[in-house]
């Protein structure tokens, strides 16, 4: 359903009893509301959760933002090595704002909130600038955003600003995506190809589009550095990393458990930069207990 947060058009999804408690799930750069699994979702759902997965903006049947322009990336990358201003079409404190949006328009005073990747960092500006919306966080896979942390490495980083053989081809999209998923994803779990192929088919079948995933970019790294504002984060919180990401290394997630007051971390060893099937139970097990702190 088409639901208008914060202004735009937002593609969003509710499941489960509407009287269950609100756990609002938020993906990461690029990435769809299916990228929530329905399985997981499901079984967010038995644990009494009445879940609302939704696209972002400029992300899959959400609102996009063409008319910004597309912002060049190599360009961006300097500055923001060298500390330079990195000024972006939109911030993530508006993708916070369009989150809160969803909330608002499904009559949602306050939510537990799961992000991943992006996601998370979208999640500390709503725990940040909407306190009293938020009854617990759980931040999957993220950063601070802290200039000191540790990096990609260079391949990781290549990988990332890769594009697709053919871009007009499915199958080439696709087969873009499972090199770049072969690299992030966990070691300990890898998926299947069948697998694979499936979810990345359904995903690029639903929406391509790269231009979006390079204004969400630049706006992460426009956000720079939220340490100094982390310690006003109230909620009770749990973060979840993977010792072997090498997209966002495990560091930042210590970072994180030592800048928000009372966190909880789950290091688990095997995971990289992906949801594997075999860690979803563990994944909920985490949203549950924090959730049970609030």
């Amino acid at each position: 359903m088409q639901v208008v947060a914060n202004g735009i058009r937002i593609e969003a999804e509710e499941h489960g009893s509407p009287t269950g408690e609100p756990l609002l799930l938020i993906m990461g750069l690029g990435m769809q509301l299916v990228a929530w699994h329905e399985d997981f979702v499901a079984s967010l759902v038995a644990r009494g959760f009445r879940v609302i997965r939704f696209d972002n903006r400029d992300a899959g049947l959400s609102q996009g933002f063409d008319e910004l322009g597309v912002p060049s990336l190599v360009l961006d990358a300097l500055r923001f090595t060298f500390g330079l201003r990195v000024r972006s079409p939109y911030a993530l404190a508006d993708m916070a704002d369009d989150s809160v949006g969803v909330l608002g328009a499904l009559g949602i005073a306050q939510a537990h909130i799961c992000g991943a990747s992006m996601g998370g960092m979208i999640a500390q500006q709503i725990a940040l600038r909407h306190p009293g919306r938020v009854k617990s966080l759980t931040l999957m896979m993220t950063s601070s955003g802290a200039r000191k942390l540790p990096g990609p490495s260079m391949k990781v980083r290549g990988a990332m600003l890769a594009r697709p053989d053919d871009p007009g081809s499915v199958d080439s999209v696709v087969a873009h995506y499972v090199r770049l998923y072969r690299l992030i994803g966990s070691p300990a779990f890898p998926a299947s190809d069948d697998y694979l192929n499936a979810q990345l088919q359904r995903a690029v079948r639903r929406a391509y589009r790269p231009r979006g995933v390079a204004r969400q970019l630049v706006a992460i790294a426009a956000d720079g550095d939220r340490s100094n504002l982390l310690d006003r984060i109230a909620a009770p919180t749990q973060i979840v990393h993977g010792n072997s990401d090498p997209l966002i290394p495990v560091a930042a997630a210590r970072d994180l458990a030592t800048k928000i007051r009372g966190a909880g971390l789950d290091l688990i060893d095997g995971m990289g930069h992906d949801l594997p099937e075999p860690l979803w139970s563990r994944f909920v097990a985490n949203v549950a207990e924090v959730a049970a702190r609030a």
